[in-house]
């Protein structure tokens, strides 16, 4: 099964980003020295989970997005438009580093196809530790046929299915060891678009929430206990990236 290797945020003010989730999340960022770019890595523990840049182009908004591995990137991106889905961005090469591809699913979710060129396997942490990416979610236009979609282009197995009344079904899926995470079609009155959201582990939620409202966040779903242990919650960061956070302890 192919699963999510790396999340990156696009913002219209590095600085500021930097700034933000350095002090929320405790990441260490640095610039990763490219050349011709500026992206900044971000770094939990001495390893490399993420990274930021400015927009590819001026009118995109804020956004996380998950860089889900590929074996053959341009396979995977023809299949995917086979599947429904649409290629923003088609294949293309970054010099010394990866090939990748910007696509979304039928729904419209983004997400980036992606084969670096390196073939050093990610290191391994235990779950929850703060600084790494805990949890993946994606709101569907209609989740049974985004999981079909998935399912089809990466081998993602279903697991629980969560009964949540009037907002339907949360769908669990798996996608490797430790990668796990929950799909649901989304709820008429929430205004967004269809997106994959990523929930970042935090030493505790109640402070980190405390670290982001002081930062200028907005939260928009308070810290709640979610099935099988944990706390979450959901914020927009101060530039209108929407991220989320989860903790073992409140």
């Amino acid at each position: 099964m192919s699963k999510f290797i790396w999340y990156d945020l696009m913002t219209p003010d590095l600085a500021a980003s930097r700034d933000f989730y350095a002090h929320v999340i405790g990441w260490t960022i640095r610039d990763s020295g490219m050349p011709g770019t500026t992206y900044w890595l971000l770094s939990a523990n001495g390893i490399d989970v993420g990274g930021m840049m400015s927009p590819f182009e001026t009118n995109m908004p804020p956004v996380w997005t998950g860089y889900i591995h590929s074996n053959d990137v341009d396979r995977d991106a023809a299949r995917a438009v086979e599947l429904g889905g649409k290629i923003y961005r088609p294949p293309q090469d970054i010099p010394g580093v990866a090939r990748f591809a910007v696509l979304a699913d039928p729904s419209g979710a983004g997400f980036i196809l992606f084969k670096p060129i390196s073939t050093e396997q990610p290191k391994t942490v235990p779950d929850g530790t703060p600084g790494h990416t805990g949890w993946r979610e994606l709101m569907s236009g209609n989740w049974q046929t985004a999981f079909a979609f998935y399912e089809a282009l990466f081998g993602w197995k279903k697991t629980e299915a969560m009964d949540m009344g009037p907002m339907g079904t949360y769908q669990l899926f798996e996608t490797g060891p430790g990668q796990t995470g929950g799909m649901m079609t989304k709820p008429p009155q929430d205004p967004s678009p269809p997106h994959w959201n990523y929930y970042f582990n935090v030493d505790s939620l109640s402070a980190a929430v405390i670290r982001a409202k002081d930062k200028g966040a907005r939260v928009v779903m308070e810290p709640m206990e979610v099935p099988g242990g944990g706390w979450a919650c959901q914020c927009i960061d101060p530039l209108g990236a929407a991220f989320s956070m989860f903790s073992n302890t409140k």
